[in-house]
């Protein structure tokens, strides 16, 4: 009889990062796949499983307006534990760090299902910040039977916590294979002509540099996102060649600080949300990367763009060691200092671009499949990446 893997997410990063998984998992004639969502994410989820060709065979739509950290914690446990009690899996496998994975990953706990945690070992040592994700994670190492951790890292990070070595296998970050194939393999045009015709003018050469930006972290909130907001207005004005790409989070929190300070500026282009192929080709075309966001720290130095981040401190610090990655904050002027560094100086450009990237090649589904079957089936242990 196949594994049977219950593959449990519930917002577009993690389904960007269990895509792979769920392929490899599909094509293995001794795994089979069970999949759940959670809707954590709706809207931006039901993207990206449409373009991975993911069909759930659980949905529990748990999103509603308004509600609380706990209250989607309660949602997941209430609605993965009926659905563990009716499946029967062997393994729940969760990917990262949000109430999605916390909450699958204590209801697997309760019903004694072993738990497989991929990108497991992140710490930023803040349990603050990111919030909730630290502690998310932390809560999931503890009951984990098999750590997926993307780097060595991440394993030291684990090891140190007492996990043991022979729980953990390094496999590389999925979200690099799912990058590749968006960016190799899919053919896709962008909604809105206007970033069609940068795509153009950018492909003939006859368009200046580009930026493009995402913000949408809960700790960024208020001050700090209005802070974002002017400096991006500023350098745009002090940057009239520089075309600002700008997919604004529905979060109307961030739509409010952002948009007002913004608004009129012809060099701004401020759009809805990308589906996720339309963001990979959107990071291909940029120049340079200014975000709070986790993922993208991974995705951009694997297509060799330098990535300004507007955070303090990161869970993710291999790419900052490395210097394709940078903190910065999100002080306004901060923010426009760094970023007009990298448009002024070509040296400082160039030492950030041309960093190597320490997340991944490609085949972390690969690994992750064999490290599976390592720890269930006792076949051979995959090599660390």
């Amino acid at each position: 009889m196949p594994l049977r893997i219950m593959t449990i997410f519930g917002t577009r990063p993690e389904a960007i990062k269990v895509a792979p998984i769920i392929k490899a998992i599909e094509e293995d004639s001794q795994l089979d796949n069970i999949i759940v969502v959670t809707g954590q994410h709706r809207e931006m989820l039901d993207q990206v499983t449409t373009m991975f060709d993911i069909v759930p065979d659980h949905d529990l739509n748990i999103m509603s307006a308004g509600q609380t950290l706990n209250g989607i914690v309660a949602k997941v446990i209430s609605g993965v534990d009926g659905i563990l009690e009716g499946e029967k899996p062997d393994a729940v496998l969760v990917q990262g760090d949000t109430s999605t994975v916390m909450g699958a990953a204590i209801a697997a706990f309760n019903q004694q299902v072993p738990i497989i945690h991929l990108e497991a070992g992140l710490r930023s040592g803040n349990i603050n910040s990111p919030f909730p994700e630290e502690a998310n994670r932390k809560l999931t190492s503890q009951i984990s039977s098999l750590h997926l951790a993307p780097t060595t890292t991440s394993k030291f990070n684990l090891t140190r916590e007492d996990v043991s070595e022979n729980d953990i296998v390094v496999t590389g970050n999925s979200v690099i294979d799912a990058l590749l194939y968006a960016t190799n393999h899919l053919e896709v045009r962008f909604d809105d002509p206007r970033l069609e015709e940068l795509h153009r003018a950018k492909t003939e050469r006859r368009a200046g540099r580009v930026m493009l930006v995402t913000a949408h972290r809960r700790e960024n909130l208020g001050a700090a996102m209005e802070d974002i907001g002017a400096a991006v207005a500023d350098l745009a004005q002090r940057f009239p060649d520089l075309t600002i790409v700008f997919p604004i989070h529905k979060n109307p929190k961030v739509r409010s600080a952002i948009a007002p300070r913004v608004e009129g500026l012809e060099n701004v282009l401020l759009i809805e949300p990308l589906a996720y192929a339309h963001f990979a080709r959107a990071l291909s075309l940029a120049d340079i990367v200014l975000t709070d966001s986790g993922g993208v720290q991974e995705e951009a130095p694997s297509l060799a763009k330098p990535v300004l981040v507007m955070r303090e401190n990161t869970e993710r610090p291999e790419a900052v060691l490395a210097g394709t990655v940078k903190l910065i904050g999100t002080h306004r002027q901060r923010l426009v200092d760094e970023v007009s560094l990298l448009l002024e100086s070509d040296e400082a450009y160039q030492g950030m671009a041309n960093a190597a990237n320490p997340y991944g090649d490609g085949r972390a589904a690969e690994r992750t499949v064999a490290a599976i079957k390592w720890k269930f089936f006792g076949t051979d242990r995959p090599v660390d990446y």
